[in-house]
């Protein structure tokens, strides 16, 4: 039996951000923990425009080509990480265009969060996102990760070094994804995995 898919959507596309260092140190924890095949999926290299389908979503009648390879992208993945960071205590604008852009592809997935700032760590992001990922039938996973003052973190070849405080929640939160994942794909259906 194949391994659930684990797709890490990097929601920062800012020059200089720390959101690609902290997803890559969450693939090598998610990679190491050993129960997904692991992808990155950078928003910036993505680099959807605002929202320019004419139809709704649910509909997938998707007329732009940037549309269909998100969705062929989303529709793979059978959980999600969203590693954000907190913009005026909300998660940023690029992300709720990619979320909002399609519907069904999302469908009965578990989403964790991988959050990071100064001293609220992201976590305002986090509760407001978790309303939209419900909205769109995921399941937000209590289980989560917060890095604040994630700059104190990141090393000067701009890698993130965790503490264990880090590691033990990523591993926590990888825990119930594997759990969740698979009982959900029952309920996607016969192609659900």
């Amino acid at each position: 039996m194949s391994k659930p898919i684990l797709q890490i959507i990097v929601a920062s596309t800012r020059p200089g951000r720390v959101g690609l260092p902290v997803a890559e140190w969450f693939r090598d924890r998610a990679v190491a923990y050993g129960a997904f095949e692991v992808e990155i999926v950078d928003l910036a290299e993505v680099d959807l425009p605002f929202m320019n389908e004419p139809h709704h979503p649910r509909l997938r009648q998707y007329v732009h080509q940037h549309t269909k390879e998100w969705s062929t992208t989303v529709e793979r993945a059978d959980a999600y990480v969203f590693v954000t960071p907190e913009y005026n205590h909300s998660f940023n604008a690029v992300l709720k265009n990619a979320l909002d852009y399609l519907h069904g592809e999302w469908q009965y997935k578990p989403a964790g969060f991988v959050s990071y700032g100064g001293v609220s760590a992201g976590t305002r992001a986090v509760q407001m996102l978790k309303q939209v990922v419900s909205g769109l039938k995921m399941l937000p996973v209590v289980e989560a990760v917060t890095i604040p003052f994630v700059r104190e973190f990141v090393d000067e070849d701009g890698r993130v070094r965790p503490n264990d405080v880090m590691n033990q929640a990523a591993d926590a939160m990888l825990a119930e994804i594997a759990r969740t994942a698979p009982a959900l794909g029952h309920l996607r259906g016969p192609e659900g995995r």
